[in-house]
């Protein structure tokens, strides 16, 4: 019997698997490259900026109201300004210069006693930014903590409706004259007065906007874990009203201004050696009717319609960039 010769395939297969051997390496796990395979560098506040700077208009806005802020406070250290609540003289007749047209002394012109209105209108620029961003920071932090406990603490929902009906009730423009007449007229009379009911509206959209969210199933599994109530609410609720909340801050600085004129106007603002814009526009308003003097309510007038509409188009655009919906 012929003998069978040995078959060339065992050879061919071990051939084959040491030819797979030499392409292929065995892969170690590397916890470091694994983490490494799941990090995400997303940023919410990186991607609000860029959301944001992506609106001109706002980009704009923001540049001119961050350059007239600026030059409002060194205004008074550049030289060759003049004394806001001084009288100027002609210095021949020793008469008041009194309505003195814009020119090169008086770039601005002269108020009916002889005031120079370009640095009245820029210190009344600075008092009335400083009553609106003061009111507009106390609004803020009262009606935040108000409404967070009014709308997440059951237990406390009757009383802080109560308080707020009562308060709310009440006409803030009662409030304030009531104030201006108790009170000496002045820079903290005022800010007093706008900041008793000042926060009642923020407080009520606060709470509302928790009551929606907070029976949401993360909240409810906090809870069950024993999350503090001030952890929850810092943590859980409040992020998620971070662009509405910042859209009414910013709208009540320029609604806190419209009082500050509203109040100057009926005669319950500042008082007359304070200047502020709600006093310039109140002295320009006596005499709009003299087309030659209608320069003292023109100056003031949109000096306020730059600084109000600025921090209005700012305050949408910065709480449509800090909504995460619009980030990508």
């Amino acid at each position: 019997m012929a003998e069978i010769a040995d078959s060339p395939v065992p050879a061919a297969a071990g051939e084959a698997r040491t030819d797979a051997a030499s392409l292929f390496e065995f892969a170690e796990f590397d916890p470091n490259a694994a983490e490494r395979a799941g990090y995400s560098n997303y940023s919410y506040w990186r991607s609000t900026l860029r959301v944001f700077l992506r609106n001109r208009t706002a980009v704009f806005l923001l540049c001119l109201l961050g350059a007239i802020l600026l030059f409002t406070f060194v205004q008074p250290l550049l030289p060759g300004q003049m004394e806001p609540t001084r009288i100027y003289n002609d210095p021949v007749s020793g008469i008041q210069l009194r309505n003195v047209p814009p020119g090169g002394a008086f770039w601005f012109g002269t108020n009916s006693i002889g005031q120079d209105l370009w640095s009245r209108i820029w210190s009344g620029t600075r008092t009335s930014l400083a009553i609106g961003l003061l009111v507009g920071l106390v609004e803020m932090f009262i009606g935040i903590a108000y409404g967070a406990l009014w709308g997440y603490v059951r237990r406390l929902d009757r009383a802080l409706t109560e308080i707020f009906n009562v308060l709310n009730n009440v006409p803030t423009t009662i409030v304030l004259m009531l104030l201006a007449y108790i009170m000496r007229p002045s820079f903290k009379t005022m800010v007093i007065a706008m900041c008793l009911t000042g926060w009642l509206g923020l407080a009520r959209f606060v709470r509302n906007q928790i009551v929606i969210i907070r029976d949401r199933e993360y909240n409810l599994a906090s809870r069950c874990l024993g999350t503090p109530t001030r952890r929850i609410i810092a943590k859980n609720l409040l992020p998620y009203l971070v662009s509405v909340i910042m859209l009414q801050t910013a709208l009540s600085i320029p609604g806190t201004i419209g009082w500050e004129v509203f109040l100057t106007y009926i005669g319950l603002g500042l008082p007359v050696n304070i200047p502020s814009l709600g006093n310039l526009v109140n002295e320009g308003r006596l005499i709009m009717m003299s087309p030659e003097l209608r320069y003292q309510l023109i100056f003031p007038t949109v000096v306020l319609s730059v600084i109000t509409i600025s921090f209005y188009v700012l305050g949408n655009a910065f709480s449509d960039a800090s909504d995460p919906r619009n980030h990508v």
